[in-house]
């Protein structure tokens, strides 16, 4: 089975200050081995969104029909053809059999080796002895232990005895299905600003485009192309000793990785170049096509961990409904999640809104102004009104005022007086008063402004008390008479 884990939980005391490695691809992975259907079906989306892949190709690339290839209708028999066939059809242990963990192994001993002697000119290039090739291709195929390192082996044996490797499996390491998809991929090219295309391949695209086709390569295919294109980029940056830059290793490993097998130069005619270029950037980039694209990690680990967040990639959303629900990344689909997601960031958006306005409200002084906006805040819903979810700290109580009408009635005639208490929304009305009620009201303690009925209850008393007063006198001076 496929590995789907690349990091260890140790409980040693002495290594856990030890940085803890992480595999990003972990649910990539997961997710490919668990529900490859599904795994399928949301990379190929994207790729379509790529390249343009008509129904056909579509379809071949899904593997629901067999692969149309080049020459496959064709009459012509020449020897290059026929030489192939007979090869490939003596299968041995490693050797013309299908790709498997067993002969991917025992392959991986000449990479290694390869890998200590890229130093030699014409490497891949310059054929080996065919003599110790055979005697080499003999041990791999009965699985004996070798050792390369005994000096028995040339490095050009091993060049030339993994070319063979590669040329003798069934199909191509990228496989007949993804034949016309390198071949769009090729001509990805960027675009001038009135929208017509130009002849500068867009890099960008190329290797994203490329990082999702690997992804849905077969296991056994994708491991092995990944250490094949790491040795030859290796090659390549060692090409001022071994003379061998990209653009040659691609001409000796395009005819084994990447064309259809049967096939002849006649076959392909104008692809060649565009299978050379093609397998000229792997090399190149190599180091950046085995890693999944963000947005696919990112899909990947929402569907099982069904976290709501999500990312987003030129305008495409992959978001996944729970865990448990399978990821249908469909246009529709992910238009209406792209709404309902859109309004729920909106409506956070006015409820964070809503609970700053009501805290720079509560924070205002005591005003009439402030108890209108708090009054319009309560005719919100309960959803929308941040009240309850804004911690507050109690208002300070309010002295009771007491009106000056009842201060005067309690002084001259005492006894209290209850008067009906106006509603604190309205604000009292602004009179002019005169300069024996402002003393008065200094001495006790009142607002300096009061309303016209007030006003009118004190010249009453005070009228009343005059004619009183003079009574009095009046009685006092008649007596003395």
């Amino acid at each position: 089975s496929d590995a789907i884990c690349s990091f260890v939980i140790c409980n040693d005391s002495s290594l856990r200050s030890q940085p803890i490695i992480f595999n990003p691809d972990f649910f990539v992975e997961k997710l490919r081995h668990e529900k490859p259907e599904v795994f399928t079906e949301l990379v190929v989306s994207n790729i379509t969104r790529l390249i343009d892949l008509p129904g056909t190709e579509l379809a071949q690339l899904m593997g629901e029909e067999d692969p149309k290839l080049p020459g496959a209708n064709s009459t012509a028999s020449g020897f290059f053809r026929s030489l192939m066939s007979l090869k490939r059809k003596e299968k041995g242990v490693v050797f013309g059999s299908p790709l498997t963990e067993e002969g991917i192994a025992q392959v991986s001993q000449l990479i290694e080796y390869l890998h200590k002697n890229l130093r030699a000119e014409g490497l891949f290039r310059v054929p080996g002895n065919s003599i110790r090739q055979q005697i080499l291709k003999d041990a791999l195929n009965s699985g004996t232990d070798i050792d390369l390192d005994s000096g028995e082996f040339h490095s050009n044996d091993v060049a030339t005895l993994l070319k063979m490797f590669l040329g003798e499996l069934p199909e191509p390491l990228l496989t007949h299905k993804h034949f016309h998809a390198h071949l769009k991929i090729a001509d990805l090219t960027l675009f001038d600003e009135k929208g017509n295309k130009t002849s500068t391949p867009d890099k960008e695209r190329q290797i994203e485009a490329l990082q999702l086709l690997f992804l849905i390569l077969p296991a056994p295919n994708r491991s092995l192309l990944k250490l094949l294109l790491d040795l030859l980029y290796q090659t390549a940056k060692k090409q001022d000793k071994n003379k061998m830059s990209a653009h040659n290793l691609a001409l000796m490993f395009a005819p084994h990785i990447l064309w259809p097998r049967n096939v002849t130069a006649n076959d392909l005619q104008e692809n060649i170049t565009k299978l050379n270029n093609g397998v000229t950037f792997m090399i190149k980039h190599s180091q950046k096509l085995f890693k999944a694209p963000v947005y696919i990690r990112e899909c990947a680990r929402l569907h099982y961990l069904g976290s709501r967040a999500h990312t987003s990639k030129d305008d495409l959303d992959l978001l996944t409904s729970s865990g448990s629900k399978e990821l249908q990344p469909l246009k529709s689909q992910k238009r209406s999640r792209l709404d309902s997601c859109h309004q729920e960031e909106t409506q956070q958006r006015t409820e964070e809104a809503l609970k700053e306005l009501f805290h720079h409200v509560h924070n205002m002084p005591d005003s009439a102004k402030k108890k209108k906006l708090i009054r319009q805040f309560n005719k919100h819903p309960i959803a929308l009104t941040p009240g309850s979810d804004v911690p507050t700290s109690p208002a300070p109580r309010r002295t009771r005022s007491r009106s000056f009408s009842g201060l005067i009635k309690r002084k001259v005639l005492g006894t209290p007086v209850i008067l009906e208490r106006k509603s604190r929304d309205t604000t009292p009305e602004p009179v002019r008063v005169s300069k024996e009620n402002v003393q008065l009201l200094q001495k006790c303690g009142s607002p300096a402004h009061m309303s016209q009925a007030k006003l009118k209850s004190l010249e009453g008393q005070k009228e009343g008390s005059c004619r009183r007063m003079r009574a009095r006198l009046l009685s006092k001076d008649s007596s003395s008479l």
